[in-house]
């Protein structure tokens, strides 16, 4: 504001001395009027160069461009999810397809070789306080070839391992198989605990050609039957084929 004053009063001074010069001009040309002219209004020419100024600088801030409007970004279009139809899509072959399962359910399971017993854990042969653990096979080896009708001595040798002894009425007991006319005797002697011995049957080979397995275990004066099973098995030859 104090600059548009400035200038309309510089303009003032400018039209008053334009003003001026003019009046001295005429007053020094010596010639008089043909015709009285009308006096000069300064103040209305004053008024009128002031109207033109303030036109010019109206005229002037309209033409300068307004500030330019923020940019607005445009908005990201949501992309469009269509719905697939479940019935189009091809099924795959089952000669492809596999299944495999975690290692912690796979059951691996030890081979089973033909005629070898399972091995069971003598500790859980005991009948109370008795148990027996068969050490090996003293006379008469599985398979062993006999004659019809031959008779022989089976031999085992046993430990006792449970808690309490073997006394005289303990004795062996057939429980399956083939007997082969086995009888035998009784103990007839003490085997502590931890301690091993003998024991013996006697048998008979059948007569009839064929394999034989006896099987026998240990009991005491009661009847009842405790530790390893002890295992016979021979087999018998035909007649013309025996040496």
């Amino acid at each position: 504001m104090r600059m548009f004053r400035k200038e309309v009063m510089q303009i003032k001074r400018k039209i008053v001395l334009a003003l001026l010069a003019g009046v001295l001009l005429v007053s020094c040309s010596g010639q008089p009027p043909a015709t009285e002219e009308p006096t000069v209004d300064v103040n209305a020419v004053m008024t009128a160069g002031v109207g033109t100024f303030v036109a010019g600088l109206t005229q002037t801030q309209a033409a300068q461009p307004t500030a330019t409007a923020t940019s607005t970004p445009s908005p990201t279009p949501t992309p469009t999810v269509s719905a697939v139809n479940l019935g189009s899509l091809t099924p795959l072959t089952t000669s492809t397809q596999s299944f495999v399962l975690p290692l912690s359910t796979v059951i691996f399971s030890a081979p089973t070789v033909a005629g070898t017993p399972p091995t069971v854990n003598p500790s859980t042969l005991g009948s109370g306080c008795n148990n027996l653990r068969l050490i090996s096979d003293v006379t008469v080896s599985a398979g062993t070839v006999m004659a019809p009708g031959q008779e022989f001595t089976k031999t085992w040798k046993v430990e006792n391992n449970g808690t309490c002894d073997w006394v005289f009425l303990y004795r062996l007991v057939f429980v399956s198989g083939e007997r082969m006319e086995g009888v035998a005797p009784n103990l007839g002697k003490v085997i502590t605990p931890g301690k091993w011995t003998q024991l013996s049957v006697g048998l008979k080979a059948p007569s009839k050609p064929g394999t034989y397995t006896g099987n026998w275990r240990l009991g005491n004066q009661a009847g009842s039957v405790f530790g390893s099973t002890l295992t016979v098995s021979i087999v018998v030859a035909n007649p013309t084929s025996y040496p």
